[in-house]
């Protein structure tokens, strides 16, 4: 068994705001692919009557994300193909795997060949690095977390992704969390002299009391200054590794509520040294910004 079958959770929800993003991301892929003439080479050598049979093929070992955007692009060119998917989104893929036929006319099968693997190889290699960072630190009570550091309008396709392979999401936005960082903190502390790392967290929690509060700290002078203020999570900067075992007992101590997350320098090498730590989160901002493509076929069956 590869890493990558070894964790194989269930399905994630495919919901109304991945549905929304995959909706415009297809109307905007097909406008700059189509232009105002349309596929001329298909339009020159394809009759309109033409009917063919196409099987979306893994051509290595991965995880499936991706199959309801792509069954979208053909419903949105053409409802007569029929888009069958073998295999659901989070299952973990083989070299040869099919993951799915696709029947109808040959003219839509050619117009949407690109859009939709653009769509899957992307959202696959997202899943199948997130798999590698969970299997990682399999058996730790460690947790992986995506980031912010998405590309523009993909976030809620790529946090989706990360959902497939096993990971968690961070905060959606600017606006479901509270996560006061150093460039904050700075303008915070820069505004008034007299003012505290913790006071920024209380004053945060008296703004907007049913929101979770995290803050960014790179010492352990600082994180000994929060977490009497109590924040929700307390994200630990680019410590290493004896830094982070020294968080984890200090907040055991005296804060036991408080979750830690580890940031920077998170990469497959180190990732399982860092979990087992005893930090309950780790996020990467690799999961969505570096991620290589899955390598997919488009191959015509009999």
């Amino acid at each position: 068994m590869s890493t990558l079958e070894s964790t194989t959770p269930s399905q994630p929800p495919y919901d109304a705001a991945c549905r929304l993003a995959a909706e415009r991301l297809i109307q905007l892929a097909l406008s700059e692919d189509l232009g105002e003439a349309g596929d001329v080479t298909t339009t020159s050598l394809v009759d309109p009557a033409d009917l063919g049979h196409v099987q979306i093929v893994s051509r290595a070992d991965g995880v499936l994300s991706g199959g309801p955007v792509a069954r979208r692009v053909f419903e949105v060119l053409d409802p007569k193909v029929q888009f069958e998917l073998r295999v659901a989104d989070g299952a973990a893929l083989s070299r040869g795997t099919v993951v799915a036929d696709l029947r109808g006319p040959q003219s839509a099968l050619l117009i949407g060949e690109r859009t939709a693997l653009n769509f899957l190889t992307h959202l696959c290699g997202i899943a199948s690095l997130t798999r590698r960072f969970v299997d990682a630190i399999a058996g730790t009570k460690a947790k992986i977390f995506d980031t912010r550091k998405t590309h523009p309008g993909w976030r809620r396709l790529e946090k989706y992704a990360v959902l497939c392979g096993g990971g968690a999401n961070h905060r959606i936005g600017l606006f479901d969390m509270v996560l006061i960082k150093d460039n904050h903190l700075a303008g915070w502390l820069a505004a008034d002299r007299s003012r505290t790392l913790a006071d920024a967290v209380r004053a945060a929690r008296a703004r907007v009391p049913a929101i979770p509060i995290e803050v960014e700290v790179d010492s352990l002078d600082q994180f000994r200054q929060v977490i009497g203020a109590a924040p929700d999570i307390v994200l630990l900067d680019n410590m290493s590794t004896a830094q982070l075992r020294e968080a984890v007992a200090i907040r055991n101590a005296q804060a036991p509520q408080i979750e830690l997350e580890a940031s920077g320098g998170v990469a497959l090498g180190t990732v399982r040294a860092i979990a087992e730590t005893g930090v309950e989160r780790i996020s990467a901002g690799a999961l969505t910004h570096s991620a290589v493509a899955l390598d997919l076929g488009f191959d015509w069956a009999e």
